[in-house]
């Protein structure tokens, strides 16, 4: 009997094993935060300017960058056998969002990612080369900077959130204490939608060791804190549950995040289909924390709490020996610790590509300038063939009603022609009395 259990264990491990052996990485997508960096602003009544910072404000920081060296050697070992040793530029293509802070973030994590063989280095006393970093100017982005300007329905769903009960709630709730800390900062108008920059500018000094004025208190850094997360982020209108959350969810998905997740989805079928040809493994995107919230909001596994700095969600496309396809997320936000799996809403962790791809389409817009139009907004065309088409109809009406009034008058003098005369006759022979 023995025996017999220990033949089905044995056989179990090795089916077990074979089916694991069949699952075969074959592409991976990393998005990402980029590193530690300076304020972007200060208020008027700070300690501390732009001067203090040895690169001024927004700049990626030596902490930063040793944030992303550190993400750099993590992706090297958890694709040591999936990515060459050696840096190959068939095999990755790095983009970035057009900003110091992000590019030299995809700089330093390059670094930690392909470290040089003595046969790469170029300089014998340099453990480093240089590798491509893509990016467009700002004015073109759209794949990776949110929230984007250019979609007037958006900013017309922006507007009613921040009129929405929950938002004046907190707005209210809040009101003593903004003003408490506009006094404080020689802010004028401090509101939930400004006050970000007071915390951002704070939380920046706090990891520098930078000396916090006297009224910043732990309580008051556990209010700045979520205001910021349900606020504004940034000069550029960034926020985060009122951007990508809160009411008219999904929509504001497909008119945002939904872009992001529309060329993931399209590049991950592309490469689950084999081809010899093929040699692309690896997408880099560097970019802000509204562009990983934008994309998880867009997946619906946001948590509402602001990515920190190199964090980093990766979608891994696995291939099976029958030619279907799967795929695995995972998010690392926590230096200590591994990654976890993140679930798709409606599918498994490891799920099917086909799956994956009919949830996630209801976050991507098939026509988002159509869709960014607002409900009463149509193309000049459209207005100039309404108008021309109004009028003809008009136009139509007023020639059939002259049409209408001529023939009748007509039809009238016709008829009294040929009535006058016997009218008469009839009248004489019947009398007055009729």
């Amino acid at each position: 009997m023995e025996s017999y259990s220990v033949l089905f264990l044995l056989t179990v491990v090795c089916v077990c094993g074979h089916a694991a052996a069949e699952r075969k990485l074959v592409y991976v997508t990393a998005v990402f935060r980029h590193g530690d960096r300076s304020p972007v602003k200060v208020h008027p009544t700070d300690p501390y300017q732009e001067k203090d910072w040895p690169q001024g404000f927004g700049q990626l920081s030596q902490v930063g960058m040793r944030q992303h060296f550190e993400l750099g050697q993590f992706l090297r070992n958890r694709y040591k056998t999936f990515l060459s040793e050696s840096y190959d530029r068939h095999e990755i293509l790095v983009r970035s969002t057009d900003y110091d802070r992000t590019l030299m973030s995809a700089q330093a994590n390059l670094a930690g990612l392909y470290p040089p063989s003595k046969k790469e280095q170029f300089n014998p006393d340099l453990r480093w080369q240089p590798i491509p970093v893509h990016t467009v100017p700002l004015s073109q982005e759209r794949l990776l900077l949110y929230p984007l300007k250019d979609c007037p329905r958006y900013n017309q769903l922006l507007n009613e959130t921040m009129h929405s009960e929950e938002f004046i709630n907190v707005e209210l709730t809040y009101k003593d204490f903004m003003a408490h800390v506009g006094a404080k900062t020689g802010l004028n108008n401090t509101s939930v939608k400004t006050v970000w920059s007071v915390y951002d500018t704070l939380f920046c000094e706090a990891r520098h060791n930078m000396t916090a004025p006297d009224w910043v208190t732990p309580d008051v850094m556990e209010k700045l804190s979520f205001l910021s997360d349900f606020g504004m982020q940034n000069h550029n209108a960034k926020c985060l549950q009122v951007l990508f959350g809160l009411d008219n969810k999904q929509e504001k998905d497909r008119l945002q995040g939904g872009i992001l997740l529309g060329e993931i989805v399209k590049n991950l079928s592309k490469m689950a289909v084999p081809n010899p040809k093929q040699q692309l493994k690896l997408m880099m995107l560097s970019g802000h924390d509204t562009t990983v919230v934008a994309l998880q909001a867009s997946l619906n596994v946001f948590n509402g709490m602001q990515p920190p700095y190199a964090s980093c969600h990766m979608f891994e496309l696995y291939r099976e020996d029958n030619g279907s396809a799967s795929v695995s997320m995972f998010f690392r936000n926590d230096t200590s610790k591994a990654p976890y799996p993140v679930q798709l809403p409606g599918c498994s962790l490891d799920c099917p590509l086909e799956d994956f791809v009919s949830i996630t389409k209801l976050s991507v817009s098939e026509d988002r300038d159509k869709e960014c139009k607002l409900p009463s907004e149509g193309s000049d065309t459209d207005i100039i063939i309404s108008l021309a088409t109004w009028r003809t109809v008009v136009y139509l009406h007023i020639l059939s009603v002259l049409l209408i009034i001529i023939l009748c008058c007509i039809i009238c003098w016709q008829y009294k022609r040929k009535t006058g005369q016997g009218h008469q006759q009839v009248n004489q022979e019947m009398g007055e009395d009729f």
